[in-house]
This record gives structure tokens, sequence and C-alpha cells, in this order.
């Protein structure tokens, strides 16, 4: 899909690769609605949009975990532009490390990394397949097809998000509804360094496994590399190439993967 002349909402966009997708959007020709649960941070964004391309974005504080809010940002695009053409369902959290989680944890990593998204789709999705046209796009993570060494809710979750996503391509593909699953590694976000400042041993070998892996992209890499793969309509996205490889090496033995992850996280825990 060509983003020119179509209308976007970006989830967590209040930096990150959220601000940057936002951005790129615009410089494309795409009307966005910025989003973020910091609604300082969601106009920060969008004030360096606009000052280059008046009347391109307008940013929304939202807890994107709550329907009602959803439903606010898509009537809120269509009052300020057009009906929604594309959904990124962008915004994440990770979670505290290790199994020892409370349940309140556990309800906010399934609301806001997976059922944003069920929530968002299932608002925006009957009038795509009335007009025959629309894109959801999820940030899902590698740890979605890879699992994430150290935290459980964000690996889980992710997971999660990957299924919907594939669910959602199977199940509208053929009516119009096109989907793309975004899984990056190590991109330079406050997000990637969570587990660093957790001060948990389990939270900095979250943070040391993604970042010893592959290359900590920018946003701004990242957001090209989407929108790339928007345009071609491919629903796997992946900004580190090498995840492929890796997934492949998983399928095709499930227990040598499940062998070298364990090798790979004792690794780590002895540099600590």
């Amino acid at each position: 899909m060509k983003v020119a002349g179509k209308v976007a909402v970006v989830t967590g966009g209040g930096g990150g690769i959220g601000g940057a997708l936002a951005a790129r959007l615009v410089r494309d020709g795409a009307r966005v609605v910025v989003a973020d649960l910091n609604a300082e941070a969601a106009q920060t964004v969008v004030d360096a949009i606009v000052a280059d391309h008046p009347g391109s974005a307008v940013a929304v504080g939202a807890d994107v975990s709550d329907t009602a809010q959803i439903r606010q940002l898509i009537e809120r695009a269509e009052s300020e532009f057009a009906p929604v053409d594309l959904y990124f369902a962008n915004a994440g959290v990770t979670g505290p490390p290790g199994l020892d989680v409370d349940d309140a944890a556990w309800e906010q990593a399934f609301d806001v990394n997976l059922r944003a998204h069920i929530r968002a789709a299932k608002l925006l999705v009957p009038g795509w397949l009335d007009r025959g046209e629309g894109y959801f796009v999820s940030t899902a993570s590698a740890a979605g097809l890879l699992t994430q060494l150290g935290s459980a809710t964000y690996s889980v979750t992710k997971h999660a998000a990957v299924g919907f996503a594939e669910w959602l391509s199977v199940t509208y593909g053929d009516r119009g509804v096109r989907v793309s699953c975004v899984c990056p590694m190590g991109v330079n976000t406050a997000l990637l360094f969570s587990g660093e400042q957790s001060g948990s041993t389990l939270g900095s070998l979250g943070t040391r496994a993604v970042t010893s892996a592959g290359a900590v992209l920018e946003p701004d890499d990242v957001a090209e590399i989407v929108l790339a793969g928007v345009e071609e309509e491919r629903f796997l996205i992946l900004p580190h190439p090498e995840v492929l490889e890796l997934y492949r090496h998983k399928g095709a033995d499930y227990d040598r993967w499940l062998h070298g992850m364990r090798r790979y996280q004792r690794s780590l825990l002895a540099e600590s």
C-alpha cells in the first residue's frame, strides 16, 4: 500500500519507533494521529512534524489498553482527516523480569501488547471490509518469534501478538485487509534499556541478550524498513534479517535451539 494520501494512527507515538513512524508517514504524504500514554511526548513529536508539514498530524494522549480510548483515537482521525486507512499498533511494555511477577504486571502486558491490538482490530476491521481496504501493522518483536531472555511477560505477550497478526491476515487477507508484523531485535529506545535499569540480574541479562545478539538500530532506520515493507505488503517485517535464520534454526530442531538458548543465557550470567 502506498501511504501517500492515507490516514494513519500510530500508538506509542511519543518517541522511539512510533515517533519515527509518524514522522516518516507524514514525509511520505500521509496524515497521522499520534497517540501516546504520555500526551506531552506525543505533542512534542507532532510539533516537530507540523513545523515542516502544517496540518498533517495531531497528538492525542491515550491509554490503548482501553477500548473507549481507542475508539476516540479513531473518531479523532475521522474528524480531523478521514477514516483510518492504516493502524500502527506500536505501543508496548516490557514487564518485570523473572517468574515472580504479580498478576497486575501480567495483565498490563497482555492489555498493552496484545489486547490493545485485538480491541483496535474489532473497531476497524468491519469498516475496512465495507471499504475493501485497510492495513493493520503490529509491532511485535523478535522475542515473539525467538523468546526474550529475562522477561516472561514480554516474551509471552509478543508471541501472542504475532499469533493474532497471523490470524488476522489469514482470516481477512482475501477481503482487502492487509497485515504486517514487525519483529525487530535491538532498537535504540528506552524500552530496550529498561531491563538494564531494573536493578535485577535477570533484567540486565535481558538487555544484554539483545544488545549482544546483533546491531542496535536507530528508530528512523526501523521506520524506513517498516514503511518499505508496508508498501510491498509483506507480512513479516524483519529490521534485523538475521532473525529469519535464527527462526529457521528454531523450527528445524527445537531441542537444539533450546539448548543453545540456555547456553547463551549461561554465558551472559557468567559475565555478570
